[in-house]
């Protein structure tokens, strides 16, 4: 049974395999003329996937899953970078790239070799429906801002468009100066998990938005779900087996999110760390907590 924090913070005790964590080693200096190029994001979330993957059985499946939509994902992103150039993308303007489109049943092929099963099944659907269904789908999730997926299509739409929103987000040359506020300052989402940042002899908290990744400040003891400052309202949870991962719930409206605690791990990615963490999220499920946004793969 976990032990509920008010001051202090909960613990509970998800089953793990017990496999020790993955520490940096040092390695001699390259050479001048043989430095390595610097490994993309993407890549970067697929290198940590496979040490998770390793380390943790309940949540293989899924990283392996994420992983190849990971790979899809760079490639897209790559593919738009070159398409637009310099023009910028407006999330009110409907999806004309008929290259973006097309693009679309790529995808749901990853999904149908890939995924599981229910996510299969309705990839296979979808890539035998015609091109004005994907069109109108993902028209519907570019527009639906602040309204998380509801169904396996809709987060289908999401994973697809991420890499899109990601672009335009970091085009838009976004000012997030005294930004304070819960939903996304670029698409209006509500975040998905948050980040422990080194502040000084402490940490700060903020946001990540799961559609676009802008991340922005927010303050630790308010709910970004409906802003009670109670903290006597605001547990937090934490377990063994993730101890740099906290559980942010919110008695009042009976929400949670995950937030990775950089400070205590380094080399945590906070999407890839929070994918991972799949005992927290049911932990929170038995215990009357609904996410706040669901991540990228739909928990």
């Amino acid at each position: 049974m976990p032990r509920k924090a008010y001051a202090a913070e909960g613990v509970f005790r998800p089953e793990t395999n017990g496999a020790p964590m993955v520490h940096r080693v040092a390695c001699r200096e390259s050479k001048l003329h043989n430095r390595p190029v610097a490994p993309t994001p993407w890549q970067q979330r697929i290198r940590r996937a496979d040490q998770l993957a390793a380390q943790h059985s309940f949540a293989t499946e899924m990283l392996r899953f994420y992983i190849q939509v990971a790979r899809f994902q760079e490639g897209l992103y790559q593919h738009i970078e070159r398409a637009s150039g310099t023009a910028p993308i407006s999330l009110s303007a409907p999806l004309e790239p008929v290259q973006l489109i097309a693009a679309f049943p790529s995808f749901l092929t990853v999904v149908e070799k890939n995924g599981p099963a229910r996510l299969t099944e309705v990839a296979h659907e979808l890539r035998s429906a015609p091109p004005s269904t994907w069109s109108h789908l993902l028209n519907a999730c570019w527009s639906a801002a602040g309204a998380p997926p509801l169904n396996p299509e809709e987060f289908l739409a999401s994973a697809f468009l991420q890499p899109y929103a990601e672009y335009a987000r970091a085009s838009s040359r976004l000012q997030l100066a005294g930004y304070t506020h819960a939903l996304c300052p670029f698409c209006k989402r509500k975040p998905g998990l948050g980040v422990l940042r080194q502040l000084g002899d402490g940490a700060r908290r903020n946001l990540l938005c799961s559609f676009c990744l802008a991340e922005w400040e927010f303050r630790r003891i308010v709910c970004p779900g409906c802003g009670q400052e109670d903290h006597a309202k605001l547990p937090v949870y934490t377990a063994e087996t993730f101890a740099y991962i906290r559980v942010e719930c919110c008695d009042a409206c009976h929400t949670y999110i995950k937030s990775i605690d950089l400070t205590k791990n380094g080399l945590a990615d906070p999407i890839v760390d929070e994918l991972a963490s799949v005992p927290f999220s049911l932990w929170a499920q038995e215990h009357g907590y609904a996410k706040l946004y669901p991540n990228l793969l739909g928990m």
